[in-house]
């Protein structure tokens, strides 16, 4: 067995995930062929809104469940980057569909289509129903990254339907069907919003920066107020996955007798207060060799 078995994640999280991609992928569908039926833009939008999300959803179930496969020899931190992966995809193909519903609105202003109203304000309606009980079914599962993030896309979905919602209603009350591409743009805007934070947050990962909850020199100071800590260098802390935090640290102490309750202190230290939960740390003795080498510094 390899040393990073112990973690799985494919468990209520990846339950919830495709209990709510069933739920959001068949309303997606049903929802695109009424808008299509009924002439309106910002239902499609809505509908193509709902399609990310199931694609959001469904990488997130498969990268959970891939996620949760035990480490091997050609992949010892384990397989799960793939929630990465995914998230890069959903985020380029996110990119592409906002091109396509804001080409159409633009085009709509020019060569305005008849809108049935009540058609859109029904369907509308029903779609804010499914992302509440998609977001309800969401909730009840395990709360990780990739599941919150799932959320948020849910959350966006709400917005698109009040959007929908909103057009069928004025439609049938005004007959403005101006008011259909205008809201397309905004759900265009929702969505956009959306891939980009999932693609900087997917880049962040396979940087290897330090997650955007941490800060580095806060780290350094929790672990040298633990007593016998004289300074720490070589401090580097990375995302494995979505719930799997890394950090590694060249540590100097004061006596080296005493290590093993300093390790089990600092280990505590990183877990409790920054969720840090792989932290691999060298011990070193005050003006060690690391200490003295050219150009390297003990306090960074």
């Amino acid at each position: 067995m390899y040393e990073h078995d112990h973690h799985s994640h494919e468990n209520s999280g990846g339950r919830a995930l495709r209990g709510a991609l069933l739920l959001t992928l068949a309303f997606a569908g049903v929802e695109f062929v009424a808008g299509w039926w009924g002439g309106s833009l910002a239902l499609m939008a809505d509908a193509g809104h709902m399609l990310t999300d199931s694609t959001a959803l469904g990488l997130a179930a498969i990268a959970a469940w891939i996620s949760s496969r035990p480490a091997s020899a050609r992949l010892s931190w384990g397989h799960g980057r793939a929630e990465i992966i995914a998230a890069l995809v959903n985020g380029v193909v996110m990119l592409g569909l906002v091109t396509v519903i804001a080409w159409s609105a633009v085009e709509r202003f020019h060569n305005p289509v008849e809108v049935k109203g009540a058609a859109v304000l029904i369907v509308a309606a029903i779609g804010l129903v499914i992302n509440l009980a998609v977001l309800k079914v969401l909730h009840g599962g395990q709360s990780n990254i990739n599941v919150r993030g799932a959320m948020l896309h849910v959350l966006g979905d709400l917005l698109g339907s009040v959007a929908a919602l909103a057009s069928g209603a004025i439609i049938l009350l005004t007959g403005w069907t101006p008011i259909d591409p205008i809201l397309s743009l905004l759900i265009c805007g929702l969505i956009l919003i959306a891939a980009i934070r999932l693609i900087r947050t997917a880049l962040g990962v396979v940087m290897e920066q330090v997650p955007v909850q941490i800060d580095l020199e806060q780290v350094r100071a929790a672990m040298i107020e633990v007593d016998g800590v004289s300074e720490i260098h070589d401090l580097h802390i990375w995302q494995i996955s979505s719930d799997r935090i890394a950090l590694s640290a060249h540590v100097v102490l004061d006596q080296l007798q005493r290590w093993p309750e300093q390790l089990a202190e600092l280990n505590a230290v990183l877990l409790d207060r920054f969720g840090i939960d792989h932290p691999t740390l060298q011990p070193e003795p005050v003006g060690g060799p690391d200490c003295r080498h050219e150009n390297r510094q003990c306090n960074g």
